[in-house]
């Protein structure tokens, strides 16, 4: 999967300043497809002429005789965009769109290391950000569009090897009491407002969605107590939208308990199970997968919404 710009660019023509305009003219003849030429000018800048622009202005009533002769700087365009090899091809499409709209259509000059590499048509840059988008689709969760489990694993294998990081695993208890009591249109709906408030707080955080009401946050720092006090405070005050007056006023739904009885459940909660390299190193994410699972069963022997750290077991509550 292409991510940066320099990996579709492909070769332009580049001539001088100087160059005549008969010169370009005929390089456009030879090549029908050929949609711009590069133009290096003193300073080493690249300069872009597009195919549509050079014959908007020699196709005037004497544009032909006046140009064909003269040097083909009297007709290029001096500020094209120009970007960097490795700059991303979402962020390359987003400066394009946002030109005027006289230049939207112009091809994008690729340089790498001071150099001039290529150029990527507009037609091009929007087939690749298409492809991008497509290929990264499977990666997401398509409930919440957080990325999924390959993603997760990735960045899970990045963490072992920083110098700092808090890695917070959150979930729902009793959603599937919630699930069985009020459908999982509405679960679902429980799903994306959680993934929600967790965006807002984990806005510069790497966040993803494991499945069903499972998600993950990684920090690269060891300052996550007021995030987790903030998300547990945030979501009590959420769930309140999620249950009727009968059941928010008595704090408990009537459900199935694990021996089949028809029982009183609690409210759905929520629970952070965190881990970090505070106390020592991990050799590999499995390791830091079994920490969690182990302090998530902790977590749930607490009844409400509850954080758990460490092989210390601190506990944060809102």
């Amino acid at each position: 999967m292409f991510t940066k710009i320099g990996e579709i660019s492909e070769g332009i023509p580049l001539v001088t300043p100087d160059t005549q305009c008969g010169v370009v003219n005929s390089l456009f003849k030879q090549d029908p497809k050929l949609e711009g030429v590069a133009i290096a000018d003193k300073d080493g800048h690249p300069q872009l002429l597009m195919r549509s622009r050079f014959y908007q202005q020699i196709g005037t009533q004497y544009g032909y005789n006046l140009y064909m002769g003269r040097p083909v700087r009297l007709v290029i365009h001096t500020q094209p965009l120009v970007v960097d090899y490795d700059e991303a091809i979402t962020d390359v499409s987003i400066q394009a769109m946002n030109r005027s709209n006289e230049e939207l259509y112009d091809g994008v000059l690729v340089t790498r290391e001071g150099q001039l590499h290529g150029a990527v048509s507009i037609r091009n840059l929007l087939l690749a950000v298409a492809d991008l988008r497509a290929e990264m689709a499977i990666f997401l969760n398509p409930l919440t569009g957080l990325p999924g489990n390959r993603i997760i694993d990735d960045r899970l294998n990045q963490s072992v090897g920083q110098e700092c990081f808090s890695v917070l695993y959150i979930d729902l208890d009793h959603f599937k009491t919630y699930n069985d009591s009020y459908g999982f249109k509405l679960g679902d709906q429980l799903i994306q407002a959680t993934a929600g408030l967790l965006r807002k707080h984990f806005a510069e955080d790497f966040l993803g969605h494991i499945g069903g009401d499972d998600f993950i946050a990684i920090l690269n720092h060891h300052d996550f107590e007021p995030r987790c006090r903030q998300v547990i405070g945030e979501f009590e005050k959420l769930k309140q939208l999620f249950y009727n007056e009968e059941d928010w006023n008595n704090q408990y739904v009537m459900g199935e308990a694990r021996n089949g009885d028809y029982v009183q459940m609690p409210l759905t909660s929520i629970s952070i199970a965190v881990v970090t390299n505070r106390f020592g190193s991990f050799k590999h994410m499995d390791e830091i997968v079994d920490n969690a699972t182990r302090i998530k069963k902790v977590c749930k022997a607490h009844p409400g919404s509850v954080s758990y750290a460490d092989s210390r077991l601190e506990s944060f509550r809102p």
